[in-house]
């Protein structure tokens, strides 16, 4: 990991702690303060700042497994995006969930929490013996014709269904990626999907793709629009 002299941006000092080109572009970990933020292609993804929304995608499907009366005593999630590492510290941080895969695309990622500084904020999560890192598109994941099926699938991928900041992620919110999502699911099983912004657009192509139960979840920012978890269910 490389060190660079530090940049004004504001009136805070910020520190580029590594910069790297990978197969998707140019992925970056800034220090802002006290806390880090990660940068894809020039545009800002996410920070250590507040993780209450990526929490709730963990919590909120666990509860609606609950609300609907899950058939597993232990149910099986599948987060897609590791991020700074809120979501899977939470959910390896909740004894009943059985089986925890993370999918995440970007070596420097999985890196940064390995042996970097994002560690301390997935909470030593990587080392939980129900925690499966798989590195690799999460569209290429699901679409595997021999692939398991989860009980919940927390998306946290991109800026959601309507600000992509790579175009191949487009394909994972339209009609062939959600019959994706709902082929993954099990029977009653619920998807949970992370957006920057509310987007009533895709309420309505969840349920045109089948999902049943559509909620979304409002969490209020400092400035602008509020962050939402999207909840829908394949009905068993």
């Amino acid at each position: 990991m490389t060190t660079a002299l530090p940049e004004r941006d504001g009136p805070e000092v910020v520190v580029t702690l590594d910069r790297r080109e990978g197969p998707y572009g140019e992925v970056v970990l800034r220090q802002r303060g006290r806390h880090f933020e990660i940068i894809a292609n020039g545009c800002f993804l996410m920070d250590t700042a507040d993780g209450r929304s990526e929490r709730l995608l963990i919590q909120a499907a666990l509860d609606e497994l609950d609300r609907t009366g899950s058939r597993a005593e232990r149910p099986a999630v599948l987060i897609g995006g590791l991020g700074v590492g809120f979501s899977l510290a939470y959910a390896a941080a909740e004894p009943r969930w059985g089986r925890i895969a993370i999918v995440e695309r970007e070596t420097a990622i999985i890196e940064w929490h390995r042996s970097g500084p994002l560690g301390a904020f997935s909470g030593g999560a990587l080392e939980d013996e129900r925690v499966a890192v798989l590195h690799t598109d999460l569209l290429e994941y699901l679409a595997a014709a021999d692939g398991e099926r989860y009980d919940a699938l927390c998306l946290d991928i991109d800026n959601g269904p309507d600000w992509t900041v790579t175009d191949s992620n487009n394909g994972l919110y339209g009609a062939d990626g959600l019959a994706v999502l709902w082929h993954r699911l099990q029977p009653d099983g619920v998807l949970a999907v992370w957006s920057a912004q509310p987007s009533s657009a895709f309420e309505e192509a969840l349920r045109a793709a089948g999902f049943s139960d559509v909620v979304t979840h409002e969490i209020p920012v400092a400035r602008g629009v509020p962050d939402v978890v999207h909840l829908a269910r394949r009905a068993g």
